[in-house]
């Protein structure tokens, strides 16, 4: 298959570009819609008896959240007639702006004591959206903040609330993309540069690195149509899009110019790469996007839409790579090794300085792998101190306005009043005794503060539960567990934050794994069709997860407790880690190791192929992956590492995490492990029954 479209590629290689240009121009005009349709939510678990709540209390109660949370401070008393007098012209004010339904505030409640700080200094004003959708009302948080968030008539306005964190995410998150590309690009071509010793060659890998960033920013805004997708998605796909696409294009490149040092014509040597490294794209990229896939299966649209994003970007990059790359080298020819900067890259030495490396650590198989296992336990050790929590908006930097304003909130309300667990009797007939027994139970639950009086619609009651510890925590998760362990006397509806919380760490807790099922068993299927090893395949998922392990070790050392900090930049430690994140880290790393693993065991498998015995192979095929391999992944994590830039600490921790875990898997895993643990197995390592062996792929 891969033969033939080599030689489709190289007779059709002008109407292959054409078709290209255009597609990228039609991709690039939806990339360009996409942005202002991302969302800064997509963290709570909409399949919950939380979601259901509260579902049914906008239905039938009409309890609508608010899209702003204003605190409204004086250095008077909220209770001051001068005071009144500005409160109420503010919110007149904010009534009268465009996309707001209707305001309550302490002052317009009739000085409601759940809304006043415990000083009477400051209280809350709540705006409600036109927009049922509170996801889609960054506009109006950008707005009202634009406008309000400062000094009104004396007072001191914060903006807060999901449309104002909406809006600062979507900010902050564009314009940190901005400055990672600004940093990334340049030093990633002179990386390339310095790799492939020519200006024409360096340029090359560029083409499917954006073509894949456009591409799959193309998909992600039809996928936008039909669901909602993360803004934090556009930082997978500028990493991985870059980042995979020049790896992809390495690969090829190098081979082309491979096969035209041997000797052989543009033609066969387009052929020959296509049925070669075009196959070992193929098949690394499938086993990305199995992986990446995985993220699909959890409830939250946040990791739905890293699914989204990453399948998009793996898709897009290994197309370019089969079809329209091959066809621009077909078209360049031998003008590919034109402007050499630097000879030897040009011709690389079948048995260098990786074939030496390899032959070392074959000669001592057992001390390698005892100290790389060592090194890998040492980094991970500072796992034992994770903590997982959920995302909010102390992920912004603590000098941004919303931040600021977040902070304000905690100090003058430290209490939960804004942050109640919502009971919803559907049908209460009948019970009316249990459920006053059942309010006095929950009331006595360590703490609850105090349970609020009905509101009944019909024969459905909603109820409330002030707590006293912040609601995305692991203690508020804890509570709502002791409050569901109560026996209820008819269906009850538990909601709110720290519900919705409970219920998104639950969600992510039972799809971990169906999720991670589904990565190994993929994983496994492919490296052996791939390999018609059984060995390897197992290999490869044991060293992949102890340097999983490793990273998220690194992750907890600097994120919770607080290394390294003149390396990641300033940002608000709350000594957690936000759950989705680690997981989404944990995914792509995994994805992106056994991309480098695929590309490894190809090479050693064709030189194996080809009568070499095992070390032989494994000193060859490493001599020639392991330079692609490493400047691979040194690109990668020039791409992600770049996001360590970010303000916002979610990409700190993607950026920081994914390099970390690149640059650790090629060197210690694949330049010391793979080799040592490949000679202590000697031909074992192919290995597979022969009933077996005839599903495998033959190179």
């Amino acid at each position: 298959m891969f033969e033939k479209i080599g030689h489709l590629v190289v007779k059709r290689r002008k109407s292959v570009l054409a078709l290209f240009i255009v597609a990228l121009i039609a991709f690039g005009a939806m990339a360009g819609l996409a942005i202002p349709r991302l969302s800064g939510g997509g963290y709570t678990n909409p399949n919950s008896d939380s979601a259901k709540a509260s579902t049914y209390l906008t239905s039938t109660f009409h309890i609508q959240d608010p899209a702003l949370i204003l605190e409204v401070k004086s250095s008077s008393l909220i209770t001051d007639p001068a005071v009144r007098a500005s409160a109420a012209a503010l919110e007149k004010s904010l009534a009268g702006e465009k996309g707001v339904l209707k305001t309550l505030s302490y002052w317009s409640a009739g000085g409601a004591a759940a809304l006043a700080s415990k000083d009477q200094h400051a209280a809350f004003l709540f705006i409600y959206s036109q927009e049922s959708d509170l996801y889609k009302t960054a506009d109006l948080g950008k707005s009202i903040a634009a406008k309000y968030d400062g000094t009104f008539q004396g007072l001191r306005v914060y903006v807060n609330g999901i449309a104002a964190i909406n809006s600062a995410l979507n900010e902050k998150i564009t314009k940190d993309l901005a400055l990672a590309e600004g940093i990334s690009v340049p030093l990633i071509f002179l990386l390339l540069l310095f790799v492939f010793g020519g200006l024409i060659a360096s340029a090359t890998p560029l083409i499917v690195g954006v073509g894949a960033i456009i591409g799959s920013l193309g998909i992600i805004y039809l996928i936008s149509l039909v669901t909602g997708v993360s803004i934090f998605a556009l930082n997978l796909i500028t990493g991985m899009g870059l980042g995979l696409g020049i790896d992809y294009a390495l690969l090829v490149v190098n081979r082309f110019r491979e096969e035209l040092h041997h000797g052989q014509d543009v033609e066969s040597a387009i052929v020959n790469t296509v049925r070669t490294a075009g196959k070992t794209v193929f098949y690394s990229g499938l086993t990305v996007f199995i992986t990446l896939a995985s993220l699909t299966f959890f409830p939250l649209m946040f990791l739905k839409s890293f699914g989204y994003a990453g399948m998009s970007v793996v898709a897009v990059a290994v197309l370019v790579a089969l079809l329209p790359f091959p066809a621009i080298l077909a078209m360049m020819g031998t003008r590919i090794d034109s402007l050499v900067i630097r000879k030897s890259a040009v011709t690389p030495k079948s048995d260098g300085r990786w074939a030496q490396t390899a032959r070392f650590v074959m000669r001592r198989p057992v001390a390698v792998v005892v100290l790389s296992l060592t090194v890998l336990t040492v980094i991970a050790s500072p796992v034992r101190n994770i903590v997982f929590s959920e995302a909010d908006a102390r992920v912004m930097p603590a000098s941004s306005p919303i931040a600021i304003a977040n902070g304000a909130s905690v100090q003058d309300f430290p209490g939960q009043e804004g942050n109640p667990i919502q009971f919803v009797v559907p049908n209460v007939a009948a019970h009316e005794s249990e459920l006053t027994a059942y309010k006095e139970q929950v009331a006595k639950v360590p703490g609850v503060v105090r349970v609020s009086a009905d509101q009944v619609v019909g024969t459905s009651v909603y109820f409330s539960a002030i707590h006293s510890m912040a609601p995305r925590t692991n203690e508020a998760e804890a509570l709502i567990t002791a409050i569901r362990a109560i026996p209820t006397p008819m269906p009850i509806l538990i909601g709110g934050v720290a519900a919705d919380y409970t219920d998104t760490q639950n969600g992510i807790g039972k799809t971990l794994p169906w999720a991670f099922g589904w990565i190994a068993l993929g994983v496994l299927i492919l490296l052996f069709l791939f390999t018609g090893s059984i060995i390897l395949p197992i290999k490869a998922v044991i060293l992949n997860i102890i340097s999983l392990v490793a990273m998220m070790g690194a992750i907890t050392w600097i994120f919770i407790d607080g290394h390294l900090g003149w390396l990641v930049g300033s940002f608000t430690n709350t000594h957690t880690i936000d759950t989705s994140m680690v997981i989404l880290v944990s995914v792509v790393t995994f994805a992106l190791s056994m991309d480098y693993e695929v590309f490894l065991l190809s090479r050693i498998k064709e030189e194996h192929e080809s009568g070499k015995q095992n070390e032989d192979a494994v000193a060859t095929g490493l001599q020639r992956s392991a330079r692609i391999i490493t400047a691979a992944a040194l690109l990668l994590a020039i791409a992600f590492a770049a996001f360590i830039t970010s303000g916002v600490t979610n990409i700190k921790t993607l950026g920081f995490g994914v390099a970390f875990a690149v640059i650790l898997d090629a060197t210690v895993v694949r330049g010391l492990l793979v080799p040592a643990l490949m000679r202590l197995f000697g031909e074992r390592n192919w290995w597979a029954p022969k009933w077996m062996k005839r599903f495998t792929i033959s190179h």
